[in-house]
């Protein structure tokens, strides 16, 4: 069953362990509780938050990510475990010491997948997207031309319209990517770690100053369905990171998608490519495990279906704000 994803922002509380449950504190006693083996990620974006080292140890024991994001909802702080696999070195090892040529035809994967994803997504909104379908045909090994980079001057202005411009600064539409991103990004780093590779070490992205380069190649693909979720968050009349825009976000990780076993969570694709990636690193053949592209994007309905905790509540993600638990 896949995960939650735990969203803590109230300011001031704390956060435990006791016997296996996540516990949130504040200063008139427990706010709530949820079992840390449902848990996906815990996402700390309030101020003023304490937590214990056994809260971090429990967690790290069971390969969740502790996220801590900043003003702009983006993440300033990842925690994860020092050791993710019982083969880790071997596969970091080979990680390190992978051929360019490997590396190159590993990228060029993701890239096509992430552009036919963007052409289903525009396909989606009913706008023609033939144009990627093409540019995805054209990736060579490496994206020696930039494809990628071709695409998104493309993809942007139709799904989101003319006057739209990423911006991770900024607030709307471009703040609730952030969030949405992050939440796949935590749950790409919780992949990347658990299949024994080093989240620092990049198929493409090298910035020095990232320590999380290999986290942000495996989500690519992955993007349009954050996308999507925002767009339809607009149109609904949510254009800022509310409580309710959050619920919605944290559903990504639950979203199906169709691949050749059957319909999978997003949680679990997104652990099967960095498997299929640890693979590819230690027998030189480039072969990702992505699902079927393109992604069945029907979001009409939300990106996800709630589920239901043990007093009936809907949960979507499990929320610590204002109310219970």
């Amino acid at each position: 069953m896949p995960g939650r994803v735990v969203e803590i922002s109230t300011d001031g509380l704390h956060l435990a362990v006791l016997r296996g449950f996540l516990v949130v504190k504040d200063g008139e006693g427990e706010r709530g509780r949820v079992p840390l083996d449902d848990i996906d990620a815990i996402i700390a974006s309030a101020h003023g938050l304490t937590f214990s080292a056994n809260l971090l140890h429990a967690l790290a024991d069971r390969n969740v990510p502790f996220v801590v994001c900043g003003p702009n909802h983006m993440p300033v702080s990842l925690m994860l475990p020092v050791a993710g696999h019982h083969a880790q070195t071997g596969r970091v090892r080979a990680q390190i010491t992978a051929p360019l040529p490997l590396t190159k035809r590993l990228w060029q994967g993701l890239v096509q997948a992430k552009v036919r994803n963007q052409g289903a997504a525009l396909a989606h909104q009913g706008v023609s997207s033939g144009a990627f379908t093409t540019l995805a045909r054209q990736v060579r090994s490496g994206d020696p031309t930039n494809i990628e980079a071709q695409a998104a001057r493309r993809y942007w202005p139709l799904l989101m319209g003319t006057d739209f411009r990423r911006d991770n600064e900024a607030g709307g539409a471009n703040a609730l990517l952030n969030y949405g991103y992050a939440i796949l990004r935590s749950g790409a780093a919780r992949a990347v770690v658990a299949a024994g590779l080093h989240p620092s070490i990049g198929i493409h992205h090298s910035n020095k100053g990232n320590p999380m380069a290999l986290v942000d190649d495996v989500m690519e693909p992955f993007r349009p369905l954050v996308d999507l979720a925002v767009l339809r968050l607009i149109r609904a009349g949510v254009a800022e990171v509310t409580a309710e825009a959050k619920r919605d976000l944290a559903a990504i990780l639950i979203q199906d998608l169709t691949t050749t076993r059957g319909t999978t969570p997003l949680s679990t694709c997104l652990h099967r490519l960095a498997t299929s990636l640890a693979d590819s690193y230690q027998t030189g053949e480039p072969r990702l495990d992505l699902p079927l592209s393109p992604l069945p994007l029907d979001l009409a309905a939300g990106p996800g279906r709630p589920m239901e905790d043990e007093d009936g509540a809907d949960w979507i993600s499990d929320h610590v704000d204002d109310g219970p638990v």
